[in-house]
């Protein structure tokens, strides 16, 4: 995306649909698909385009999409707007957010989140050139219409006949112009423009960038968005001292020593945070948490791995699983495993079955033989969205 032009652009998402036609007591935009909401995949895809982002929703929606957006994109560009009672009232106070000196509008839907950047680039340069890009993909059905009482009535020339998606991209002024004139409801940002007797400029689509309106769309969408994954492995050493309590996994365990180190000196959990990190690139935990920084001092690892979530989902990265081995010939782990795991997955958000901790002895030899400290390992697996591919 070339930089001037994202300059003069501002993106909308209308997230003010809700789920009762899919027999959901939540909106729909708000549902994972593969771990990543519909209206988080939007917003990652829409924010290299555009200079601000205005997110519609509804007033009881507002505190968990603001959540959901924060945790995988700066919100100090992003702009929450309540909708209306009708698609167009909700695009219209979308409209009315943006910045006075915008250009260029792309107004996308929150429920199709397989939308393509390539998609967009040509719906905001046909934007740039005709005045507005509407994506859209040939119809390549039989199209018949029927009676109330499902008789054919006309078979249809599919001839010339596009299926109309999101994002749609428009001059600013020409879409401002083109709501002002004309207060019918539509489902359709270009028939607006159509009215005015300005000729909507169509471009290529994609057919994988479908709505989300049935339950059988979610496993549809899932099995259409390409998964990326990194493997990362962690390593750790803490020396074993009297006057400390011993700390692994955020289960405090009772031992005559502890492990000695600047936080409360959790093996297992740093090498498994220097595993989640190295599978994203992000060097180890020295790099984020040094031990000559007074935050860290005393503090609970369960923090620090929180803190290291927040950086995946910078990335837009989910856990997939993480395999932890602590090397320690006492005292005996195997009654405290259960709750290592229950706390491992709460603060990765997922599964218990994702998470498989392992304690072994050396058998007397080396320095976690000889009681002197705890090694652990760790492996995790960390998936990334289509919109980072």
């Amino acid at each position: 995306m070339n930089a001037p032009l994202k300059q003069k652009t501002a993106a909308i998402i209308v997230c003010g649909g809700s789920g009762l036609r899919m027999g959901l007591s939540v909106n729909k935009v708000l549902l994972p698909i593969r771990r990543l909401s519909c209206a988080q995949r939007s917003a990652l895809l829409l924010m290299p385009f555009s200079r601000e982002m205005i997110v519609v929703c509804r007033r009881e929606d507002e505190s968990e999409l603001k959540m959901q957006l924060s945790a995988v994109i700066p919100m100090n560009s992003v702009k929450l707007v309540i909708g209306g009672n009708t698609r167009r009232k909700s695009v219209e106070n979308g409209l009315s957010a943006v910045l006075p000196d915008t250009e260029y509008v792309i107004i996308h839907d929150g429920a199709r989140p397989l939308a393509t950047p390539a998609i967009v680039e040509r719906s905001l340069e046909a934007a740039k050139e005709y005045g507005s890009g509407i994506c859209a993909v040939k119809c390549v059905d039989t199209i018949k219409r029927a009676d109330e009482n499902c008789d054919v009535t006309e078979t249809l020339d599919r001839s010339g006949v596009f299926v109309i998606q999101t994002p749609q991209s428009f001059s600013y002024p020409l879409i401002m112009k083109a709501y002002a004139a004309d207060m019918s409801d539509t489902t359709d940002d270009a028939a607006l423009i159509e009215k005015t007797g300005v000729k909507a400029r169509l471009v290529e689509g994609d057919r994988r960038n479908i709505k989300l309106t049935t339950r059988e769309d979610i496993g549809l969408m899932e099995a259409f968005l390409p998964v990326k994954t990194r493997v990362g492995h962690g390593f750790d050493v803490h020396k074993l001292v009297p006057g400390r309590k011993l700390i692994l996994c955020g289960v405090d365990i009772p031992c005559e020593k502890g492990l000695l180190g600047h936080s409360d000196a959790d093996v297992a959990l740093h090498a498994l945070m220097d595993a989640l990190l190295g599978a994203a690139g992000e060097h180890d935990i020295g790099r984020h948490f040094p031990d000559s920084d007074e935050r860290y001092k005393g503090i609970s690892s369960l923090l620090l791995l929180d803190e290291t979530v927040k950086i995946l989902r910078a990335h837009g990265a989910s856990v997939e699983n993480a395999d932890i081995t602590i090397v320690a010939q006492k005292p005996k782990l195997m009654k405290y495993i259960d709750e290592m795991r229950g706390n491992i997955a709460a603060h990765l958000g997922i599964d218990t079955g994702a998470v498989n901790v392992k304690a072994t002895t050396t058998e007397g030899l080396g320095f976690e033989g000889e009681g002197l400290g705890i090694s652990a390992s760790a492996v995790a697996l960390i998936s990334f969205p289509q919109a980072q591919i």
